[in-house]
């Protein structure tokens, strides 16, 4: 059986923007994952709303830094043949005041743990599958989050261009999210029930193809 990590946060989580609870498995990308690639593969879902790349949160606290949890998680779910990794959006809250380069930067040294991590088969690395994540284009006034996420939209469309060049510089497989989906007219930061079925799809064929 092969083991796929999907590490992420409240869009791996499966936040609803239509009312602030949780989409069914089922109905989640990673659920739909599953479904998708049979029972011969076994998905394992990382998701924790508010998680960043590598930076503790001044209102919550550490744990939502995925750098300190993602170690401890390679290790408890070891062997896994393929990890998948979708952060990003949290970092361009404005509390961070991090640029699009420096969000780069995060999820670069995540790659690099992975990549340097026994967590593999037979002692090696993983392979990587890094996801970039949907644009931030428009939040609606009535959104809670848009203060939280005011003036992101420049750096979020800078995203899927410097996630690719990590992916360039490791050798890992990529996925620009915002090729595929958009975020909920309703929130404007999290996908709906629709986004999660054809990101799912996407990457069946993108893990697929990984395993060949």
């Amino acid at each position: 059986m092969k083991t796929i990590l999907c590490y992420g946060d409240s869009n791996t989580w499966g936040y609803n923007p239509a009312n602030g609870g949780r989409i069914p498995y089922h109905k989640r990308w990673a659920g739909v994952l599953q479904n998708k690639i049979g029972h011969e593969f076994k998905v394992i879902e990382e998701g924790l709303n508010g998680r960043t790349t590598v930076w503790d949160d001044p209102l919550h606290g550490g744990y939502k830094n995925g750098r300190n949890y993602l170690i401890p998680c390679l290790a408890s779910h070891r062997p896994l043949d393929i990890v998948i990794l979708f952060l990003g959006t949290n970092d361009l809250k404005m509390r961070f005041s991090l640029s699009a380069s420096e969000i780069t930067s995060g999820i670069r040294v995540l790659v690099d743990d992975i990549s340097k991590s026994n967590a593999g088969r037979n002692e090696k690395a993983p392979k990587i599958c890094l996801v970039a994540p949907p644009i931030i284009s428009y939040i609606p006034d009535s959104s809670r989050f848009s203060e939280e996420y005011e003036n992101s939209n420049d750096k979020s469309r800078k995203l899927g261009t410097f996630f690719h060049e990590v992916a360039q510089e490791y050798q890992c497989d990529f996925l620009d999210s915002s090729k595929v989906v958009r975020v909920s007219k309703m929130d404007g930061v999290h996908l709906d029930e629709e986004g999660h079925l054809k990101l799912g799809y996407v990457l069946a064929k993108k893990v697929e193809n990984i395993i060949k």
